[in-house]
This record gives C-alpha cells, sequence and structure tokens, in this order.
C-alpha cells in the first residue's frame, strides 16, 4: 500500500506503508544510530515524534529483549528500507508484526537522506504519515501547523512506585520517561532503587530517607513540565545528592533560574562526541533531545560547565556550586550506545558515600 510523508513545508515523499495504517500527524526528528532501532523505538523520549532512521536498512535482526521500557513510543516510524525476514538467534518476531501489534504507523522506500539533510537545513518540523493517496495539502496543513507534543511526561511516566532491592545505597529515581536501563545500571552497582512517578512531590521522595537521586530523562519541552520543576527545586534545596540525566538536566537548570531553548534539529544517535571539561577527555556518547541549556551568562555561584558537544559547542552537562549535584544532558547507561561514559554513575555513588 502506498503511503505519504507530508511535511509542513510542503515536501512530500511517497514510499511504502509499514506497521499500522492509521494517519498520524507529529514532529519528525532524525536518529543517526547504525543499530539499535528497538531501544529507539522504546525510548519514552521519542514520546510525540515520529522517528526517521538515517541508517539505510532497519530490522534486520528482528525483535529482540532490547527494549528499553514496555512498550514503543514514537508516532510514526520512518526508514528507506524495511528487512522483512530478520536474521538472528535472539530474534522472537519481525519489526512489522511489532509495529501492527502496538499501532505505530510507518513508511518504508523514502530517501531518509534526503529528509534528513532537509531537517537538518531548514530544521525539525512537523509532518503527517497517510495513505490517503487523495490528500489536500491545503487542508492538512492547518493540522501540521497546530501540532504540539503537550504533556507527553505524563503520558509516559510510570502509574505508581515500584522498587528495585539492592544492598547498597538508597537510590529515588524519579521517572519522566526513563529508559529502564538508568534503574539498572544503578542497580548492578548494589544500588537499591525506588522509582516514582513524575508528579511525585519532593516532600514524599525525602520522605523515604534516600541516599541518592536520580531524575532521569524523557520527552517533550521542559518548559511544559512547570510543578515538576518547582518540586525539583525543593529537591536541590535538599542536602540530597543528586545526578539528572537528559530532561532531568535541563528541569534543574529551569529550576535554578536558568533557560532552555529548541535546538535547530536536536541531536539523536548513538555517535556524538562530548567533552569533560575537568579531565579533557573526550567521550562518544549517546543522546536523544531536541532542547538544550543556555549557559550565557551563567552565575558560576550557581553552576559551572561540566561538559560540551564538540560538533556544536551546546552544554551537556553542570555541575552545581557549593551542592553533591552534577547533570548531564546524554545517557552515560547508553545501551545500546557507547559505554564509554558509565562511570558518571560511579561518580554518583561516590558522592553518596559508597566505594565504587
Amino acid at each position: 500500500m502506498k503511503a505519504f510523508l507530508i511535511l509542513e513545508d510542503g515536501t512530500v515523499f511517497e514510499g511504502t506503508s509499514i506497521g499500522s495504517t492509521r494517519e498520524v500527524v507529529s514532529e519528525i526528528v532524525f536518529n543517526t544510530s547504525m543499530t539499535g532501532y528497538l531501544e529507539v523505538l522504546t525510548d519514552p523520549s521519542y514520546a510525540g515524534q515520529a522517528v526517521c532512521m538515517t541508517y539505510p536498512l532497519i530490522g534486520n535482526y528482528g525483535i529482540t529483549d532490547d527494549m528499553e521500557s514496555s512498550r514503543p513510543w514514537p508516532d510514526g516510524f520512518i526508514v528507506r528500507e524495511l528487512s522483512r525476514i530478520p536474521s538472528n538467534f535472539r530474534c522472537k518476531g519481525t519489526i512489522q508484526d511489532f509495529l501492527v501489534k502496538h499501532n505505530i504507523t510507518g513508511i518504508s522506500g523514502i530517501d531518509t537522506r534526503a529528509l534528513t539533510k532537509i531537517l537538518r537545513d531548514r530544521g525539525t518540523m512537523n509532518g503527517m504519515i497517510t495513505t490517503n493517496e487523495n490528500y489536500n495539502f491545503e487542508e492538512i496543513k492547518p493540522k501540521l501547523t497546530a501540532y504540539a507534543t503537550g504533556d507527553v511526561v505524563s503520558k509516559v511516566t510510570c502509574r505508581e512506585k515500584s522498587v528495585m532491592k539492592g544492598n547498597g545505597k538508597k537510590v529515588a529515581l524519579l521517572d519522566f520517561g526513563a529508559k529502564k536501563n538508568i534503574a539498572k545500571s544503578l542497580n548492578d552497582r548494589g544500588c537499591e532503587v525506588t522509582i516514582y512517578p513524575a508528579h511525585t512531590t519532593a516532600k514524599e521522595i525525602l520522605a523515604g530517607n534516600p541516599d541518592g537521586i536520580m531524575l532521569s530523562n524523557g520527552p517533550g519541552d521542559p518548559k511544559d513540565c512547570g510543578p515538576i520543576i518547582d518540586e525539583v527545586k525543593k529537591l536541590y534545596d535538599s542536602e540530597v545528592p543528586i545526578f539528572a540525566i537528559c530532561l532531568g538536566h535541563q528541569l534543574m537548570a529551569l529550576a535554578n533560574g536558568l533557560d532552555t531553548h529548541k535546538l535547530k534539529y536536536g541531536h539523536r544517535g548513538g555517535n556524538h562526541p562530548v567533552k569533560d571539561l575537568e579531565t579533557g577527555k573526550v567521550y562518544i556518547s549517546s543522546q536523544n533531545h531536541g532542547y538544550v541549556v543556555d549557559t550565557d551568562g551563567l552565575d558560576e555561584k550557581i553552576a559551572v560547565p561540566a561538559f560540551v558537544n564538540v560538533n556544536d559547542g551546546t552544554n551537556e552537562g553542570l555541575k552545581y556550586t557549593g551542592k553533591n549535584i552534577f547533570t548531564v544532558q546524554f545517557h552515560p547507561e547508553a545501551c545500546p550506545g557507547p559505554q564509554d561514559s558509565g562511570y558518571l554513575f560511579d561518580r554518583f555513588i561516590k558522592m553518596m558515600g559508597g566505594e565504587q
């Protein structure tokens, strides 16, 4: 069946329908990872977006147990070529069946390199995936212009508190759309991890007497999280060590009077170089974000830059002055990406008084 990707600037790509045939309007973004499409699909940070994979062949090892959450989150999936005959000893099904099962709309057979160049040149934009060959762009355009991701954190967060048992430090993980490997990375280091829904109050979290607090990744515009930012400020005012990733990094910044802005096309993929300003070392990182913290005029009494993106010079982390708090924009748990920056979890455990 034919399918069409229609961008809000009027550009149209014709391809073949994959997955669900329902019509979707979403924000179109691209990911540069060469592998790990299943982790991309199940990363809650993609809620409210349709993902274009720049690597041309997707689905060749099928569906395995390498999932970052219990279900896929993107509105749509865009690929050059979809492998319909996967080959892997761990394979449990095809990506086509997976997309159909979870009602994810997709399109294959389009020039994903051309699409990516458009998004890099003109910036991230909204688009529609449809199988309607008789579409009318003038009727569609208002829908494309009006679309916004909205409060997607409430959509992806867990519904109730849960605990991963451990014999080490007690960590409270605030779930804004956490990838499961964040909790696993802590648990593998002996931590007992209590996972809280995104809108849990600071009072409840602190009442659990955690040795440390983890603020997770998540989707959407951080400025849409007003009530959460208020609670993050209360956590900042406590003396509990805090480590924050991605959206958590942005929320901590906003809670302390810093600003954020939307990048032209974001950082999404497993190959982004970041420099640790304390050691001077450069690490390859896994990233998925469309917003960045502004550090122009940053007051050193509040925080100092800890990491910088080698490609474009944007901020990739902050160390808060006089506090046991550090935050990063990238993913140190990084599955399926590189493990270069996994040492940051060890740094967090040391902050809590642990032996790592």
